[in-house]
């Protein structure tokens, strides 16, 4: 290959759309990562593709986006990374939480969400092992799931398949000419010139950023997951108390769980979700993964009698004000970045490959890119 036009660091599933929609629109690619193909965060989430979770506003709006790319533009491919498009419950235990969980979806039925409200005698048409006793509950058509390290797989694929390559490098500096981001270097010695340099590389996005002297305020953040024997179709719906919706939109550090619960096409159940800011601390809890088993069992008692076969966990790329970053960096002329969608990372990827290769390209934007500008953090938000 020629010097390539674009270099992306980082083949999870956001570098992975990236590569997809770049070397769809004919520019020359290489994808670089330490760690291959869904190395890091990419590999240990559920795959959730959401709009149920997501208040009015920028980050809805460019799911709404996303969705569109799935379910249309993607849709001969949806096999390839086991696309379902099973839909959301969310459940209120209580009448105060079923007021909120109303509010919310009104307001995202205004946005153009579709949004079913639930009382609490419709539940069990939906998830018959639900138990008695919620409030209500609302339900959203338009969530789905995809395998996440199928759909970085798969992208990477196609890309390829257009003459995309993929490399196995860390990227330990940026080539400069004057401001300008003009490629990479790597931990081999080697350099690589490009036209431009997208960072894509998760919760590491902060570090490559900083190669380039410039700051992103992306941080870790901690999630476990339980995985149970194959139990059929014992769950219809991706299946979520209306907390999690809180949960999500929280700066708290502190240890913080609600109930996720969702079947597989293979049979296990997902069960989830925690989140806590404690670095790269790989330390197992097994206090918090009892307590995700408790939760689920409150949700749906049939599921004390089913085995958990393992538990894995990751990191979500947290941005401070709950928004990735998405575009060209004026502070580094040539780079931009895509990352920082925290646990929204799988269903908004090609979104974010999507309008990154519009800025690139000079092509009109799918989704008003302006509250994702990477330059943002410099007018005085709050990093921490």
């Amino acid at each position: 290959m020629r010097h390539p036009d674009l270099v992306i660091i980082g083949a999870g599933v956001v570098g992975a759309s990236c590569a997809y929609f770049a070397a769809l629109a004919g520019l020359r690619t290489v994808v670089l990562d330490r760690a291959g193909v869904a190395g890091g965060t990419s590999s240990a989430g559920e795959g959730n593709l959401l709009v149920s979770d997501k208040e009015p506003g920028p980050e809805l709006a460019l799911a709404q986006y996303a969705q569109r790319l799935w379910r249309q533009d993607l849709a001969e491919h949806a096999a390839r990374w086991e696309f379902e498009a099973k839909g959301g419950v969310v459940v209120a235990a209580t009448a105060p939480a079923l007021a909120g969980l109303r509010r919310l979806a009104d307001a995202q039925r205004a946005a153009g969400v579709i949004a079913d409200d639930l009382g609490p005698d419709d539940l069990p048409d939906y998830e018959p092992e639900l138990a008695t006793g919620p409030a209500g509950g609302a339900f959203y058509p338009e969530d789905a799931q995809v395998q996440p390290m199928l759909a970085a797989a798969q992208l990477l694929r196609l890309a390829r398949d257009r003459g995309a390559e993929l490399r196995a490098a860390e990227v330990t500096g940026f080539l400069r000419s004057g401001d300008d981001v003009v490629g990479v270097r790597t931990a081999d010695g080697g350099t690589i010139p490009a036209g431009r340099v997208i960072n894509a590389a998760g919760t590491w996005a902060g570090e490559v950023a900083g190669l380039a002297g410039v700051t992103l305020p992306v941080l870790p953040r901690r999630g476990f997951i339980l995985v149970t024997e194959p139990v059929g179709r014992l769950i219809r719906h991706k299946v979520y108390s209306a907390d999690y919706v809180d949960n999500v939109a929280s700066s708290d550090a502190m240890l913080q769980t609600s109930p996720v619960i969702e079947g597989t096409p293979s049979g296990t159940v997902l069960i989830g979700s925690s989140r806590e800011r404690v670095g790269f601390d790989h330390e197992v809890r097994p206090e918090v993964l009892g307590l995700l088993a408790r939760q689920a069992i409150e949700l749906f008692p049939v599921l004390a009698g089913v085995r958990v076969l393992r538990h894995y966990h990751g990191f979500r790329p947290y941005c401070p004000d709950h928004l990735p970053v998405i575009g060209a960096d004026p502070r580094a002329p040539g780079l931009l970045h895509g990352c920082g969608h925290e646990g929204a990372g799988i269903g908004l990827s090609v979104a974010t490959g999507a309008l990154l290769t519009q800025v690139i390209t000079g092509e009109p934007p799918g989704v008003d890119p302006a509250p994702f500008a990477p330059e943002r953090f410099e007018a005085g938000v709050d990093h921490e």
